[in-house]
Protein backbone atom coordinates (compact mmCIF):
# COMPACT_ATOMS: atom_id res chain seq x y z
CA UNK A 1 0.00 0.00 0.00
CA UNK A 2 1.22 3.16 -0.67
CA UNK A 3 1.70 5.76 2.11
CA UNK A 4 3.56 8.70 0.98
CA UNK A 5 4.48 9.88 -2.56
CA UNK A 6 6.34 12.85 -3.54
CA UNK A 7 8.31 14.88 -6.56
CA UNK A 8 10.25 17.44 -6.96
CA UNK A 9 12.02 19.58 -10.16
CA UNK A 10 14.87 21.90 -9.87
CA UNK A 11 17.15 23.59 -12.34
CA UNK A 12 20.71 22.36 -12.14
CA UNK A 13 21.91 26.15 -12.70
CA UNK A 14 20.67 27.34 -9.38
CA UNK A 15 22.33 24.07 -7.59
CA UNK A 16 25.34 25.81 -9.46
CA UNK A 17 25.71 28.96 -8.61
CA UNK A 18 24.76 28.01 -4.54
CA UNK A 19 27.60 25.57 -4.96
CA UNK A 20 29.49 28.41 -6.48
CA UNK A 21 28.64 30.82 -3.88
CA UNK A 22 28.81 28.85 -0.35
CA UNK A 23 30.88 25.75 -1.45
CA UNK A 24 31.35 23.84 1.50
CA UNK A 25 29.06 25.32 3.89
CA UNK A 26 26.38 24.17 1.39
CA UNK A 27 27.45 20.99 0.78
CA UNK A 28 27.96 20.02 4.69
CA UNK A 29 24.61 21.77 5.63
CA UNK A 30 22.35 19.84 3.29
CA UNK A 31 23.73 16.46 1.93
CA UNK A 32 25.26 12.95 4.17
CA UNK A 33 28.75 12.28 3.71
CA UNK A 34 28.15 9.43 1.53
CA UNK A 35 25.75 12.22 -0.94
CA UNK A 36 29.63 14.26 -0.62
CA UNK A 37 32.08 11.81 -1.60
CA UNK A 38 29.61 10.56 -4.85
CA UNK A 39 28.96 14.05 -6.08
CA UNK A 40 32.20 15.33 -5.86
CA UNK A 41 33.51 12.37 -7.55
CA UNK A 42 31.36 13.63 -10.65
CA UNK A 43 32.15 15.03 -14.16
CA UNK A 44 28.72 16.76 -13.75
CA UNK A 45 29.20 17.63 -9.93
CA UNK A 46 26.27 20.39 -9.84
CA UNK A 47 23.71 17.88 -11.68
CA UNK A 48 24.79 14.82 -9.07
CA UNK A 49 24.04 17.45 -6.30
CA UNK A 50 20.70 18.92 -7.66
CA UNK A 51 19.35 15.25 -8.37
CA UNK A 52 20.33 14.14 -4.74
CA UNK A 53 18.32 17.63 -3.29
CA UNK A 54 15.39 17.04 -5.62
CA UNK A 55 15.43 13.82 -3.90
CA UNK A 56 15.68 15.36 -0.43
CA UNK A 57 12.68 17.17 -0.99
CA UNK A 58 10.39 14.47 -2.55
CA UNK A 59 11.17 12.34 0.36
CA UNK A 60 10.29 15.25 2.98
CA UNK A 61 7.12 16.02 0.55
CA UNK A 62 6.40 11.84 0.92
CA UNK A 63 6.62 12.30 4.51
CA UNK A 64 4.40 14.95 4.46
CA UNK A 65 6.49 17.02 6.53
CA UNK A 66 8.25 19.39 4.09
CA UNK A 67 11.82 20.43 5.66
CA UNK A 68 9.76 20.77 8.82
CA UNK A 69 8.64 19.36 11.70
CA UNK A 70 11.69 17.57 12.84
CA UNK A 71 12.64 16.50 9.68
CA UNK A 72 16.21 17.72 8.25
CA UNK A 73 18.56 17.96 5.23
CA UNK A 74 20.98 15.43 6.56
CA UNK A 75 18.52 12.71 7.90
CA UNK A 76 17.41 12.11 4.07
CA UNK A 77 20.20 10.66 2.23
CA UNK A 78 20.50 8.83 -1.26
CA UNK A 79 22.20 5.69 -1.50
CA UNK A 80 22.41 2.91 -3.71
CA UNK A 81 21.61 -0.77 -3.20
CA UNK A 82 24.32 -3.14 -4.43
CA UNK A 83 22.96 -3.43 -7.89
CA UNK A 84 23.35 0.24 -7.62
CA UNK A 85 19.27 1.26 -7.80
CA UNK A 86 19.04 4.57 -5.37
CA UNK A 87 16.62 4.82 -2.44
CA UNK A 88 16.55 6.83 0.15
CA UNK A 89 18.39 6.20 4.00
CA UNK A 90 16.96 8.05 6.56
CA UNK A 91 17.70 8.83 10.28
CA UNK A 92 17.00 11.20 13.39
CA UNK A 93 13.50 13.02 12.99
CA UNK A 94 12.97 11.67 9.19
CA UNK A 95 13.06 8.07 10.56
CA UNK A 96 10.97 9.18 13.44
CA UNK A 97 8.36 10.32 11.02
CA UNK A 98 8.40 7.34 8.57
CA UNK A 99 8.36 4.81 11.38
CA UNK A 100 4.95 6.81 12.97
CA UNK A 101 3.00 6.61 9.19
CA UNK A 102 4.18 2.88 8.56
CA UNK A 103 0.78 1.23 9.82
CA UNK A 104 1.53 -1.96 12.65
CA UNK A 105 2.63 -5.51 11.44
CA UNK A 106 3.98 -3.18 8.03
CA UNK A 107 7.31 -2.25 7.38
CA UNK A 108 7.97 0.71 5.06
CA UNK A 109 9.73 0.33 1.77
CA UNK A 110 11.36 3.97 -0.22
CA UNK A 111 10.92 3.86 -3.83
CA UNK A 112 13.15 6.62 -5.52
CA UNK A 113 14.07 7.59 -8.98
CA UNK A 114 16.50 10.63 -9.98
CA UNK A 115 17.25 11.71 -13.47
CA UNK A 116 18.83 15.09 -15.27
CA UNK A 117 18.04 16.74 -18.79
CA UNK A 118 20.30 19.80 -18.30
CA UNK A 119 19.11 22.54 -16.90
CA UNK A 120 16.57 20.28 -14.92
CA UNK A 121 16.83 17.89 -12.44
CA UNK A 122 13.91 15.51 -11.14
CA UNK A 123 13.12 13.31 -8.52
CA UNK A 124 10.05 10.91 -7.76
CA UNK A 125 9.86 9.06 -3.91
CA UNK A 126 7.10 6.55 -3.25
CA UNK A 127 6.84 5.05 0.10
CA UNK A 128 5.16 1.59 0.30
CA UNK A 129 4.26 -0.01 3.99
CA UNK A 130 4.39 -3.93 2.94
CA UNK A 131 3.82 -6.95 5.45
CA UNK A 132 6.92 -7.30 7.71
CA UNK A 133 9.37 -10.19 6.93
Amino acid sequence: MIIGIGSDLIDIRRVSRTLERYGERFTQRVFTEVERAKSDRRAERAASYAKRFAAKEACAKALGTGISRGVFWREMGVVNLPGGKPTMQLTGGAAAMLTAMVPDGMQARIHLTITDDYPLAQAFVIIEAVPQT
